[in-house]
């Protein structure tokens, strides 16, 4: 815990910066999460509080949890009204059955023991759903990303669960599989993470968008960090850029909605 706590609090310092909450991402966790009237949700890993309060302020009694003090007290700046609490996602400080359903986005990759989070999820949870937003390996392997940064991408892929291990995780844990929905990523995305570039490459030069994306500020060395950014910025400026998205070009999405339903 103490080492997942420090990885958060590096990515905590300047989070804010580029990472908001996105309208049609919002709108989808709201959509999935189904909501109803006098029912207490959580955001499970909820960094700085970004979707909580996006959430809590479209009318949803929703409080949020993280392990990281520097992501809950950039949270509680912006949002005075939500309750926050710090805490391992493995050892959530609530009563069995005290939430009708939770959220959790971009994070799974970041729990040490991903089998046991769920557990303690499904614990907290009386009967509704919770709704994941993360990637697939399969979906980061077609991304573009991977000509600039190789190896950073390999290890950004190697520590994502994939679906079936997500999936299995959640099922062992009394969930049952609602629906999964792929997300592709839209030319007015608001939230700078891994895959916001897509359609924008330029924002990878940028350092401040780089220190809001946990794969840029924990698992990239130095020397790839400048060669791949002096390629890219040399593929932009040619337009080369162009052919290597299209040699990366999917069907599978950029990043994916898993909705679990707690069983009984």
């Amino acid at each position: 815990m103490q080492y997942m706590t420090a990885r958060y609090d590096i990515i905590g310092n300047t989070y804010d910066t580029t990472r908001r909450a996105d309208p049609y991402i919002t709108q989808r966790l709201l959509h999935h999460l189904n909501p109803k009237p006098k029912q207490r949700y959580l955001d499970v890993a909820c960094g700085s509080g970004n979707y909580t309060i996006a959430l809590h302020d479209l009318g949803v009694d929703i409080c949020g949890v993280d392990v990281s003090t520097k992501m809950i007290a950039a949270a509680h700046q912006k949002g005075a009204n939500v309750n926050w609490h710090i805490a391992d996602v493995t050892n959530l400080p609530f009563n069995n059955g005290d939430y009708a359903g939770a959220i959790c986005t971009l994070a799974t990759h970041h729990f040490d023991d991903m089998p046991e989070a769920f557990y303690e999820v499904r614990r907290v949870l009386n009967q509704g759903r919770f709704v994941i937003f993360t990637a697939a390996p399969e979906q980061m392997a077609g991304y573009w990303l991977n000509h600039y940064f190789p190896q950073m991408m390999a290890r950004s892929i190697e520590q994502m669960p994939t679906l079936d291990a997500t999936t299995t995780a959640l099922t062992d844990a009394d969930f049952e599989i609602f629906t999964t929905e792929p997300y592709y990523i839209q030319p007015d995305l608001q939230d700078f993470f891994l895959h916001s570039g897509k359609h924008e490459p330029a924002i990878y030069l940028d350092p401040q968008v780089r220190s809001g994306i946990s794969t840029f500020r924990l698992l990239v060395e130095e020397k790839e960090l400048t060669s791949g950014c002096e390629r890219l910025k040399q593929d932009i400026e040619t337009g080369g850029i162009n052919d290597v998205c299209r040699q990366f070009e999917n069907e599978l999405g950029d990043y994916l909605f898993i909705v679990a339903e707690t069983i009984g």
